[in-house]
């Protein structure tokens, strides 16, 4: 590596864990960065521009309206944001104080996790409802109709669904019941592609918001992400993130705003430490673009063959990794590898990232002793390399004296 990053000392790093935050996300496409480098060239209105990227987004998507946000998490404070202050300016400016106003985010039980705090963060009070029965193998209840009628009560703004495959049974009910009563349904689907088809089915379902990632499998900047939806949710939220430092008698308000619900000009919103820059926006769009066009049983099908490859490399120079590929199914729609580890899976992990260049698993079934080999965020320059640093490593982990016998055993 050679360049700006070496001169920080910054290594480069192998990334078979995924399109992760931490790493960096995915890798990003020329016409992506080709993108980005026009936008930062030039000086645009950010209303102007966030409002024609929406009438694209809206055209890749089937959605309303859409916006290009600084990450999913902050697509989930905006989204939150929209439901909780509409049109009404003196709501905007008071978040994330929510005396007065419907605050009650209604969740599944099941549903909560981590990022929860985005939509605390714009002032949302969450509401568990439900049981985890299935969850935690003491029975089969889950969610039912009358159990999110009766949580329902005038301080409730709206619902948060995170979509998974299994969960989505459950999204219909939840709609229901929630627009008879005429609340909105926001759906976090930060990692729910691919595959392709969930950037429409949700909307489709009849969401009123849904969020995706824009730096995961979109292949977009790691700082972004889609929120896509009603138009009135997606101006409120734009809104909320603008630089209001205007004048009220010049300001002139992006097509998305409805000047006839709006009540004067709202001062800086919860949302305005999440600017999204010319360039995010630019280079978001154009991955989409792409995203949309691309061949996705080309793409599994490129991914499985370079996997294929690595496990038959694998089990000729280091056996002890019983390498076994996971095939892409609706669960997991990409294709991965598991690898037994010669020594406890997070040591092992640990080991890999002080090789030279570090290298990355996922980690996410290691208390089953198991490293994950996923090829999102993989060069295929660098699966060679791949190869040789982890046989390396699981050379020098395993004792040579066992080697055989505990092969054997497998």
């Amino acid at each position: 590596m050679t360049g700006f990053l070496q001169s920080l000392g910054v290594p480069r790093r192998l990334n078979a864990a995924g399109t992760l935050t931490r790493l960096g996300g995915a890798l990003m496409a020329p016409e992506v960065l080709q993108a980005m480098q026009e936008a930062a060239a030039c000086s645009v209105d950010m209303a102007e521009l966030q409002t024609a990227a929406s009438q694209r987004i809206a055209g890749l998507t089937g959605a309303e309206a859409g916006l290009v946000t600084t990450g999913a998490s902050a697509g989930l404070t905006l989204a939150t944001a929209a439901c909780l202050a509409g049109w009404d300016a003196a709501r905007m400016a008071a978040l994330p104080d929510t005396q007065g106003m419907p605050a009650r985010v209604l969740m599944h039980r099941t549903h909560r996790n981590t990022y929860d705090h985005a939509v605390r963060l714009a002032g949302g009070c969450i509401v568990d409802i439900g049981h985890n029965d299935r969850g935690t193998g003491a029975g089969v209840r889950s969610l039912e109709a009358w159990e999110i009628e009766s949580a329902l009560d005038a301080q409730t703004a709206a619902f948060v669904f995170v979509a998974s495959p299994e969960a989505l049974p459950l999204l219909p009910v939840v709609l229901e019941v929630m627009h008879r009563h005429g609340l909105p349904v926001v759906v976090d689907a930060a990692a729910q592609l691919p595959p392709r088809e969930n950037l429409r089915r949700y909307v489709e379902m009849g969401a009123d918001l849904v969020v995706f990632s824009g730096g995961k499998a979109l292949e977009g900047p790691q700082s972004t992400g889609l929120l896509i939806g009603r138009r009135d949710l997606i101006g409120s939220a734009l809104l909320q993130m603008m630089d209001m430092d205007v004048h009220p008698r010049t300001w002139a308000p992006a097509g998305l705003v409805d000047m006839a619900r709006l009540r004067g000009t709202p001062l800086h919103g919860i949302g305005r430490g999440f600017k999204a820059g010319k360039e995010e926006i630019a280079g978001l769009l154009c991955a989409l673009q792409r995203f949309v066009e691309r061949d996705e049983a080309a793409q599994v099908a490129q991914w499985t063959q370079r996997l294929q490859v690595m496990v038959q490399a694998w089990t000729a120079q280091a056996p002890m990794l019983a390498p076994v590929l996971w095939p892409a199914r609706l669960s997991q729609p990409v294709p991965q590898i598991a690898l037994h580890t010669p020594e406890p899976a997070a040591q092992f992990s640990r080991r890999l990232q002080t090789m030279e260049p570090p290298v990355h698993l996922a980690e996410g079934r290691m208390e089953d002793g198991l490293l994950l080999a996923n090829p999102m965020a993989l060069a295929t320059a660098d699966d060679a390399l791949l190869v040789q640093q982890i046989a390396r490593a699981a050379q020098d982990a395993w004792p040579s004296a066992s080697r055989t016998d505990t092969f054997a055993e497998r």
